[in-house]
């Protein structure tokens, strides 16, 4: 199982081996890539490790199941069984987007394998409710999930720079609608309604280890209003926000991200 889940979800462990693990989780229309910014500032006091879900990167493609990557559940029974083919214990695990509230999930499951948490633009709901804001109405997200699923290029080449905002660096965009492209449009059509559809306001409640909540100052996948109910919904978290804008703060604000990253590892015992 260990070796067939290495080869599954492409895992790659780096940095130092004696150090504490870190594992690092994409977000959606992502891979491993995403994080090349923050692996030389974790490399050398800890073990690096980087996975691709599968139906992203260059993950094997063969073992993706719509059944079971329609719930969250699924995506965080791939973070298990990366935690599991490692044998990791007390590990950090870093989620960015949609991948914060997987770790969440995944932690539950296992608590002896993941002892931390770093929740990257996290939001546990897209959709408004009654007293919370999520960002979008249900009509939005209707109109976002039509509108990727017929014509899914068309959808990356809009959205992926809005997501990214920084429009004064295009670059940027640029590579996250290219990330978006590389992904297998039946796939990413189940990923984007498993990310966008979920509801895992819940779930925070089963955190008990220490947490850090990066947000940006603009965000319009996750506001700000969503930074400050994870950080209520989590005794004991920590929120930080960066002076950044858009979804991808690894990327876009590096140095900042990985500043406040390093002061929380550091803080741990």
């Amino acid at each position: 199982m260990g070796r067939d889940t290495v080869r599954r979800n492409n895992v790659t462990v780096t940095g130092n081996p004696e150090g504490r693990t870190v594992v690092l989780a994409h977000g959606f229309g992502c891979d491993q890539n995403m994080w090349r910014l923050t692996v030389p500032a974790l490399s050398d006091d800890y073990r690096v490790v980087l996975f691709d879900y599968v139906g992203s990167g260059r993950s094997d493609a063969s073992a993706f199941s719509e059944q079971r990557y329609a719930s969250l559940d699924g995506y965080a029974q791939d973070v298990v069984d990366v935690c599991e083919a490692l044998d990791l214990t007390d590990a950090v695990f870093v989620g960015h987007s949609v991948s914060a509230m997987t770790g969440v999930l995944a932690a539950a499951r296992v608590p002896e394998r993941i002892g931390a948490l770093v929740m990257i633009g996290p939001s546990p709901r897209y959709i408004d409710d009654e007293g919370y804001r999520g960002g979008f109405s249900a009509a939005d997200i209707d109109e976002l999930l039509d509108s990727l699923e017929s014509n899914y290029l068309g959808w990356s080449a809009v959205m992926a720079p809005v997501i990214m905002g920084n429009p004064e660096r295009p670059e940027l965009g640029d590579e996250l609608k290219n990330s978006f492209c590389a992904t297998d449009p039946e796939m990413a059509r189940v990923f984007a309604r498993t990310t966008f559809l979920s509801d895992s306001r819940d779930d925070l409640k089963t955190v008990s280890v220490p947490t850090l909540v990066l947000e940006c100052t603009e965000d319009v996948i996750a506001p700000r209003e969503v930074g400050a109910f994870v950080h209520r919904s989590i005794p004991g978290s920590t929120l930080v926000t960066l002076e950044a804008a858009g979804h991808c703060p690894h990327l876009s604000a590096p140095e900042a991200t990985n500043a406040a990253l390093r002061t929380f590892l550091a803080g741990l015992r």
